[in-house]
């Protein structure tokens, strides 16, 4: 089975978030982190991949930097990695970052997409779907179990109530939640081994993507400004002598509650 792992390098949320003063946009380090929702969706790759004597690859758009993060995500056993590192990319949105992993994922072909349900800088929680509908193919999602059956992949989704058994034939994409299972930490042989595994890098004209179509020019947006949240003002307190229900009643009256 070849696997296709959507992954993101982000800067370490240990550390401050600097955004930039011209385009507002977050200031990417040279060193940045594997998301950490991304490690779920690594580890289910492997562990079907051990199943069925497949492989992993890895699928990233974002500046290469060190690859540090990338090299996290090899460590843990992954075969390869693709990376699209393009300074057109920059302000690319959710629609764009889809069709640009989708056509890298084409280009090598593949029976499964593994993706986390959104990334911890961005949040928007569409790209997994959006591939899916770009490759044509059925869309899994917010997985919390993972069973590979014979050319197909069954999942317990997660509900508000519980789970439903969600069965798909591939190929497909796959989307899981974190928790799914428990991502393995790298060993020193792994950590060797991924000084020495491919990394592939392309930009977007490699894949087809004129300067216009991607980036801001792509979105069709920009970011016009930032401004700090407000403070949150200090509450009241009332000092209750046995009638402090009396200030309840009366906030809950101005707040047209009662």
């Amino acid at each position: 089975m070849r696997i296709a792992v959507c992954v993101k390098q982000i800067p370490d949320p240990a550390t401050p978030y600097e955004l930039s003063p011209d385009t507002h946009r977050v200031v990417r380090p040279n060193d940045q982190v594997l998301d950490d929702t991304d490690r779920f969706g690594v580890e289910v790759g492997l562990q079907l991949a051990e199943e069925d004597d497949g492989s992993v690859t890895l699928y990233s758009m974002s500046p290469s930097g060190s690859l540090q993060g990338i090299r996290q995500a090899l460590a843990m056993g992954a075969d390869k990695a693709v990376i699209i590192d393009d300074p057109n990319l920059a302000g690319s949105d959710a629609l764009t970052t889809a069709r640009v992993l989708a056509a890298s994922i084409e280009r090598e072909g593949f029976d499964l997409v593994i993706a986390g349900t959104e990334s911890t800088d961005g949040y928007t929680g569409v790209v997994p779907q959006q591939i899916a509908e770009i490759l044509d193919v059925p869309s899994l999602t917010f997985a919390r179990k993972v069973e590979a059956t014979d050319g197909a992949i069954r999942i317990e989704q997660q509900t508000a109530g519980g789970y439903d058994v969600v069965e798909a034939p591939l190929p497909a994409v796959l989307s899981v939640t974190s928790g799914v299972v428990e991502p393995r930490y790298p060993t020193f042989k792994g950590i060797m081994q991924a000084k020495k595994k491919p990394i592939e890098t392309l930009t977007a004209e490699d894949l087809g993507f004129s300067a216009d179509q991607v980036g801001d020019t792509g979105a069709g947006q920009a970011i016009s400004s930032v401004s700090v949240i407000p403070a949150r003002e200090a509450g009241e307190i009332v000092e209750d002598d046995g009638e402090g229900y009396l200030r309840i009643v009366a906030l809950l009256e101005q707040a047209k509650v009662i």
